[in-house]
């Protein structure tokens, strides 16, 4: 092993939730990355949908352990000191497969080593493990610090709140569900002044229905600014649930100081441009309305992106009316809709 130092620290990240389009819905979790020399290393594993044991959602007595793991101030929680560096979003099975490592004390320094895909007790090294990750040397002092002050500090609140605005109670009654499942929360009103100040704080965004005017959604912005409430709004572009959440799973994570690998999604006529920063697997999905509101759902491309812009043909199908396009990464997801 080099005895060259890596940095280590922590970053927020996320993995996107959402409803897809077989009608599964995806739960959405906020963690901590693992940055090592300034980079997320979820980033190496370029096809996972994963999450850190450092996940804002799991009870505090879990968190605190998983942090105390790290810092070997426990056992660890499997074999021959392996600990989980990522594992399964939707669950905490180690059956369904987790990415550990071996963590142990170098001195006053700390290696991870000999990472690896775990389904089971003891890990197959030939046949799971990263050859190409790792070890890292990490230097004890910055390792610490980075992972000691979390047993301390209090975890930031993220706003996973919607207001849901409109006359159609019905069908924003089915976008609030929806979201639910996500793991975002949502109220609907027809009236934001009766709605207290500090209760408005606590939304993300504010999402409009498609017959909400100008002037009544004017004023929902003015309670906003005057309760002090920076909030994210959404002109909900098509009556499809599925393209609703994606929306607005996009609107609440604006500003984030996080790194995505899908960074960008231009539609035009014909083709769509896809940006992408690491290494990751993309879902593209046109969601289709035909005259009679219908909803017709293509799977346009699925696949391992390398970093840069890619262009994806869209098919008569797919383009045809009027069409809304959905593109999917474990971190990120964003909406368009083809220029006509």
């Amino acid at each position: 092993m080099s005895a060259a130092y890596a940095t280590f620290g922590l970053a927020p990240a996320v993995r996107a939730g959402g409803v897809l389009a077989n009608g599964a819905y995806q739960a959405h979790r906020d963690f901590l990355d693992f940055m090592v020399d300034g980079s997320p290393l979820l980033f190496q594993l370029s096809d996972l949908d994963a999450v850190s044991p450092l996940a804002a959602d799991v009870p505090p007595a879990i968190f605190t352990a998983a942090v105390r793991g790290l810092l070997l101030q426990e056992e660890a929680p499997l074999r021959d000191g392996r600990h989980i560096i990522y594992g399964c979003p939707e669950c905490e099975g180690l059956e369904c497969g987790a990415v550990t490592a071996v963590i142990e004390p170098a001195g006053d320094d700390f290696v991870w080593r000999d990472f690896a895909w775990q389904t089971s007790e003891p890990v197959d090294l030939e046949w799971g493990g990263y050859h190409g990750i790792g070890p890292f040397l990490f230097e004890g002092g910055q390792y610490r610090g980075a992972l000691a002050g979390l047993l301390d500090a209090e975890p930031a609140a993220e706003r996973r709140r919607v207001l849901l605005i409109g006359p159609r109670v019905a069908a924003l009654a089915r976008l609030a569900a929806a979201l639910r499942t996500t793991g975002v929360g949502a109220e609907i009103t027809g009236d934001v002044s009766v709605v207290p100040a500090e209760e408005l704080r606590t939304y993300g965004a504010v999402v409009f229905g498609v017959r909400v005017d100008a002037c009544e959604k004017a004023a929902v912005r003015a309670s906003f600014e005057r309760a002090h409430a920076d909030v994210a709004y959404v002109d909900g572009v098509a009556p499809v649930v599925p393209v609703l959440v994606a929306q607005i799973e996009q609107a609440l994570d604006r500003g984030r100081a996080r790194l995505h690998r899908l960074a960008g999604l231009v539609a035009a006529e014909g083709a769509a441009d896809i940006e992408v920063t690491s290494t990751c697997r993309v879902r593209l999905t046109a969601y289709r309305l035909d005259r009679l509101s219908r909803t017709h759902v293509h799977e346009v491309y699925e696949g391992v992106l390398e970093p840069g812009i890619h262009r994806v043909p869209l098919d008569a199908k797919a383009a045809r009316g009027e069409t809304y396009l959905v593109a999917r990464a474990t971190d990120s997801v964003l909406v368009a809709s083809p220029a006509r």
